[in-house]
């Protein structure tokens, strides 16, 4: 049976997809699950949806507010820890936002980005501030794209199969693309992020001061997923079934 290792920031995890929540505790009848998607909302999302499809058994390590660093340090920490199910296993990654990052403090990983409003310890305060001020974000595109080339590289090597795309950012700046095969979905291109499809096939986001987008458009996104899987032949006919 297909596993489906899912991993993004709050898109994949379905954030107000379902409930007005990005993380579980959000939700108090969910505190003890900390930053893990909200249940009803992980139900809800596209990566549950696909796997629904696939009749694949899903495991979702997404997090809202996540960085890439974080999807690739806890994408290896999985494959690593189960490297005896690469076979059957199928890695579907979202990324975030280019200029994002994490950073090891009191032994916790804290996710930060550009908005200026993301809480940090005091001591870190100082380091938030100046990160935000000097941000550039044509270096953050080159390195998260020398950053993701290296990843996919390390999977191919490891023979894991996966699938990457863009959930807002995308390389439109990058003048010496890489050739990602079938791995990446339009990773050059503006109009093929996850938010710019949805939008033009008409989902609007959840409310007006969100980013995130309800179950309807989670099911959309699933299944424009399984398509280009069955166009690009990521997965054996045996393991797409057949409706």
């Amino acid at each position: 049976m297909t596993i489906l290792y899912v991993n993004g920031d709050s898109h994949a995890a379905a954030a107000e997809a379902a409930v007005p929540h990005a993380w579980a505790q959000d939700d108090g009848m969910y505190w003890g699950l900390g930053q893990q998607p909200h249940p009803d909302n992980e139900r809800a999302s596209f990566g549950c949806e696909l796997a629904n499809w696939l009749r694949a058994i899903l495991y979702l390590d997404a997090q809202a507010g996540g960085s890439n660093s974080r999807i690739m340090r806890t994408t290896r920490d999985w494959v690593k820890q189960n490297k005896q199910d690469v076979s059957d296993l199928f890695v579907l990654i979202q990324w975030s936002t280019w200029e994002r990052q994490e950073w090891w403090h009191d032994r916790t990983w804290w996710q930060v980005n550009a908005s200026g409003i993301d809480q940090v310890p005091a001591e870190l305060q100082d380091r938030y501030r100046q990160f935000v001020t000097d941000i550039d974000w044509i270096k953050c595109s080159e390195q998260a794209h020398r950053d993701i080339w290296q990843f996919h590289c390390e999977l191919e090597q490891q023979g894991v199969r996966h699938l990457m795309f863009n959930g807002n950012s995308h390389f439109g700046n990058i003048t010496q693309q890489q050739d990602w095969k079938a791995t990446y979905m339009s990773p050059y291109s503006a109009d093929q992020t996850y938010d710019s499809v949805l939008r033009r096939q008409g989902f609007c986001t959840v409310n007006a001061d969100s980013w995130h987008f309800g179950q309807d458009a989670h099911c959309f996104w699933a299944e424009h997923v399984l398509q280009y899987i069955k166009d690009n032949q990521l997965l054996g006919p045996d393991e797409i079934p057949s409706y």
